[in-house]
């Protein structure tokens, strides 16, 4: 794995129009995937990409509780059913494992599992993600692959705006 050096990008995204800065190392396809650490419902950390050697979906969103946030995560829910045991859906945000767990409970999104990167924002810095402005996570969606490869990104432009469903979920099929 490769030195990550932190830094900070504009011209990548906007928040409702609004420029934003993003902080961290940016992270491109080829790129192998580095190793962070978020918290699980239980406040214990996690590295998610020490789990079982599967296809991850690592799906950046700014708060759960936000409507094109709860139409992605609620999406890539469906979709999980059919990728089947290969692959890990996950999706990390700034939200408190609480409030995760509060809000999956209450929409029945048993398929993908959530992190928070509250504490360190350990994920954002190491994936460039993090928005100064707001310290939230840029929406963006990464796949990585059964070796730990960057495969496909998309750091959507607008955080209002859903990703592109149909470019991740082909790169995981062929991956499976």
């Amino acid at each position: 794995m490769g030195i990550h050096i932190m830094s900070d990008r504009t011209g990548v995204v906007t928040l409702l129009g609004n420029p934003v800065t993003l902080a961290g190392s940016p992270v491109a396809v080829g790129d192998a995937a580095p190793s962070f650490t978020v918290s699980n419902g239980d406040l214990e950390p996690v590295d998610v990409l020490a789990l079982p050697a599967k296809v991850k979906i690592l799906v950046a969103v700014p708060s759960l509780d936000t409507p094109v946030c709860d139409l992605e995560v609620r999406r890539f829910n469906q979709e999980a059913t059919a990728l089947g045991d290969d692959v890990a859906v996950v999706v990390i945000s700034m939200d408190l494992p609480f409030a995760q767990a509060r809000w999956c409970g209450a929409n029945g999104i048993d398929q993908v599992t959530t992190y928070s990167d509250h504490k360190d924002a350990d994920f954002a810095g190491k994936f460039g993600l993090l928005m100064k402005e707001v310290r939230l996570l840029a929406r963006a969606v990464f796949v990585v692959d059964q070796a730990g490869t960057v495969v496909y990104e998309q750091i959507v432009s607008e955080v209002a705006d859903e990703p592109d469903y149909e470019a991740a979920l082909a790169v995981v099929k062929n991956l499976v």
